[in-house]
């Protein structure tokens, strides 16, 4: 009995804490704003801007892209969590917390599952924005729940990278600016080119940097075409670094409370 009360007391501490970081979310204005029309922004940029100069093969360059944009996205939502994360640390409001009757893990739970939601958001977004503009994914039902499981487990892997970021930083901006990594890597990698049109060093790096076969994954599942063995790969990216990041952030916190 007392395990199963000690049990939804610390579900209940989760749900308060998440529903707080959802209202800070709510009500910061900016990062809403740049929330909802990045996306947008991102896909009408690289689809009408630089899409007519792009030759990515016999693939619609908007089909081609979605992937890229997903995780560039997701990569973007990173900096929220790091600064939520640092700004509870260095005001106090962990300190606060931790002299509370409340579960000590609720905290980074709650940040997590916040940065989790707002993720999902960001992914559904783009993905009706590229149906908009033209995005015409020819998956079955199998395969579309594959992509998204890919994508989920992305995005979990991420959010407790961010955490990471917001525990070691000074500050919220150098918290956001350790995050540039998960916003770069899209970049040098198959999501917006193909990998044959770099030098050759860097072609080295983009084909073997864990974000080439998740936007591979997700591109072949989305347009129903082979992914090469790529899926496996994905997972098992996705899965280490999550594995890797929660370890390591969870000792982080339980550091900071010990001082």
């Amino acid at each position: 009995m007392k395990t199963t009360t000690r049990m939804g007391n610390m579900i209940q501490d989760v749900l308060t804490m998440f529903k707080r970081c959802m209202l800070m979310t709510v009500r910061n204005i900016d990062a809403l704003f740049t929330g909802i029309a990045q996306p947008a922004l991102l896909m009408f940029l690289f689809v009408y801007v630089f899409g007519g100069a792009m030759n990515v093969g016999n693939i619609d360059y908007v089909n081609y892209i979605v992937p890229g944009v997903i995780l560039q996205c997701i990569g973007q939502c990173a900096g929220i969590t790091a600064i939520s994360v640092n700004n509870d640390l260095k005001k106090g409001i962990i300190d606060r917390f931790r002299s509370l009757p409340i579960a000590k893990s609720s905290v980074l739970i709650g940040h997590a599952l916040a940065a989790v939601v707002r993720n999902v958001i960001t992914t559904v977004l783009i993905i009706i924005v590229a149906l908009l503009i033209g995005f015409r994914p020819t998956a079955n039902l199998i395969q579309w729940l594959a992509a998204m499981g890919i994508l989920f487990l992305y995005i979990l892997a991420i959010t407790w990278l961010s955490i990471i970021f917001g525990l070691i930083s000074s500050s919220a901006e150098s918290a956001q600016g350790l995050t540039i990594v998960c916003i770069l890597l899209p970049y040098i990698s198959s999501g917006f080119v193909t990998t044959e049109t770099m030098p050759a060093a860097l072609r080295i790096f983009a084909e073997n940097q864990p974000l080439t076969p998740i936007i591979e994954s997700v591109r072949a599942l989305l347009l129903n075409t082979s992914p090469d063995g790529k899926i496996l790969i994905s997972v098992i990216w996705c899965l280490g670094i999550l594995f890797i990041s929660y370890i390591i952030a969870v000792q982080l916190y339980k550091h900071k409370l010990s001082k």
